[in-house]
């Protein structure tokens, strides 16, 4: 997409959708913003939406930083710990790996 030919109205309400599509489980709608906006909220010359789009290439970055630190996180507790918590872990896991017993 090119967003050189899309109205600037279009754009925040593109921007706009992206933001509040990545609270539904979908935070990598938060990064895509980032990436495509950024350009629009930062760099390019003044024009009248950006302080919005400004606002929500912030809020999409900062979302993406913080869901992405959580995810990792419990990707790590869950493969240090997992053994130690048995059948819970087991359950929670789509392959149980075979051990020792």
């Amino acid at each position: 997409m090119n967003l050189n030919r899309v109205k600037d109205e279009d754009k925040l309400e593109l921007c706009r959708k992206y933001y509040y599509g990545g609270f539904f489980a979908l935070p990598f709608l938060w990064l895509v913003n980032v990436v495509w906006f950024f350009k629009q909220a930062f760099i390019r010359p003044a024009f009248e939406q950006q302080q919005e789009i400004k606002s929500y290439i912030i809020k999409s970055l900062v979302g993406c930083v913080l869901w992405t630190a959580v995810l990792v996180t419990w990707m790590t507790i869950f493969q240090m710990y997992r053994a130690d918590w048995g059948e819970i872990a087991d359950n929670m896991s789509f392959i149980i790996p075979k051990g020792i017993a």
